[in-house]
Parts: structure tokens; sequence; C-alpha cells
């Protein structure tokens, strides 16, 4: 069984996402507090984390970030994450700070089991709902 780490200082996201993955088998891990996520990694061995983008003590971004130092320097192995960004704009962000997949809220069940299927298969997760519209020059 796959053991997921949910971030949030909120409880209602946590029980949200819980919610939503409860049609999965994985195991839930719930962190209240983004300067826990690092021993919480180093002590479960999660094999993914979702975290919000706004987590109180420390930000989604720099989740990934300080969990993809901690990789470089051959203290923790890779733990992919999965970031619930807020609005459009966080895109760039997402991908800049290398998390292998994002969400914009509102959280769709579908879209959130897709994503995290995707990511504990090693894949990556775009959400598509949030691609740029492409158009042509006429």
């Amino acid at each position: 069984m796959s053991k997921v780490m949910i971030v949030s200082d909120s409880t209602e996201t946590r029980a949200e996402i819980a919610s939503h993955l409860s049609l999965i088998e994985v195991q839930i891990i719930e962190v209240a507090s983004g300067k826990d996520v690092r021993s919480y990694v180093e002590r479960h061995e999660p094999d993914l984390v979702i975290s919000d983008m706004q987590v109180g003590s420390m930000g989604g971004y720099a989740i990934v970030m300080d969990l993809r130092l901690e990789e470089s320097g051959g203290r923790q192995g890779h733990t992919p994450v999965l970031l619930l960004l807020d609005r459009r704009a966080d895109v760039f962000l997402a991908r800049r700070c290398r998390a292998e997949g994002y969400l914009v809220k509102p959280i769709s069940g579908i879209r959130l089991r897709k994503a995290v299927a995707a990511l504990l298969e090693g894949r990556t997760f775009e959400d598509s709902a949030f691609r740029p519209i492409e158009t042509s020059a006429r």
C-alpha cells in the first residue's frame, strides 16, 4: 500500500484531500506544519507528498525546495510532490521548484486521483484544465 503525506495547516483541506483519496488504497499521513515535513519524510518514507500552497510555517514551494536540497545532498531519497495551487499564475513557480505535479484549486476528486496515480507510477502531472490556450495569428 502506498503512503501519501498530506501537508496543510487547514484541518478542512487535509480532510477534503483524505476523503477524495479514500476511494483508492493508500495510507494517509497528515502533517499540519511545513517545517515538520522533512522529519516526517525521514521517519515515514512516503511515496508521495501532497502539499497545500499556503502552509503557515513554510509554504509549498519552500517544502519542495527543502526536500530537493536534502535529496541533492544525499541525505534523503527522492519523494515526489504534488502542489495544490491557489491560482493559475502559481504554475510557473510549481514547475520552477521541481514539483512533479500540480493541481489548481478548487480540487476535483477525479483530477486529484488521476494526479496521485500518475505520480505514484513515476510520471508527472500537470493540471490540463489550466494549460494556456493555443491560438494562431491570422
